[in-house]
């Protein structure tokens, strides 16, 4: 595999799998179990039964967990610790763990990746779950249930469009990021001052 398709690989499951680890680890192991793809030596473990069938169970505990508003937001808080790390360990298990210091830009960019997209989706779900009605909710978690595995296997068979779209990303998340955050700030506040307004 040459470098570019394997920084493409490492840049698409990372940014994926902090919206969605479960399904990233699922497809990946399924398309190399298929013989679709051929993963790095390092990531072939996700095509064993086993593994394949603990990922398959948490992907559809997941896809339950995010149709839920409020839910939702708890599920995503708790994955912060769970999709960042994974998405820094499948980056540099994309790129091969044998080198150190590829090794560890490795899990820099991984970490990063998985980072900011896990905050895009969990800002924007919050959000999202301040409106009453829940089909905005189940239009995003539909919408996030179709990008995933579209973005592994393009991750895989066009590396250059993954380039591409993460640098969409990146300019979308510049101009969102900010604006989630004053919205989830006013959200905190409107909480907050609820809370002081029923205690005694």
């Amino acid at each position: 595999m040459d470098a570019v398709t394997s920084l493409a690989m490492a840049a698409g499951l990372s940014w994926a799998s902090g919206i969605r680890l479960y399904a990233v680890l699922f497809v990946c192991g399924l398309l190399h179990a298929t013989g679709i793809v051929t993963l790095p030596a390092a990531l072939q473990v996700l095509a064993d039964p086993a593994v394949l069938g603990v990922s398959g169970f948490l992907v559809l505990c997941e896809f339950l967990a995010d149709k839920i508003p409020a839910f939702d937001t708890l599920w995503d808080a708790i994955h912060t610790f769970i999709r960042i790390p994974a998405g820094a360990l499948l980056a540099v298990g994309a790129l091969g763990p044998e080198n150190a210091p590829a090794a560890i830009a490795a899990a820099l960019l991984g970490g990063t990746l998985a980072g900011s997209s896990h905050l895009a989706k969990a800002g924007s779900r919050l959000v999202i779950n301040a409106s009453p009605e829940p089909v905005s909710n189940w239009t995003a978690s539909l919408s996030e249930d179709a990008l995933v595995p579209a973005t592994v296997f393009i991750a895989f068979k066009y590396p250059l469009l993954v380039f591409a779209l993460l640098i969409a990303f990146a300019a979308l998340a510049v101009w969102l990021l900010p604006k989630l955050w004053r919205a989830i700030v006013a959200f905190a506040a409107r909480i907050g001052s609820l809370l002081r307004a029923r205690s005694p």
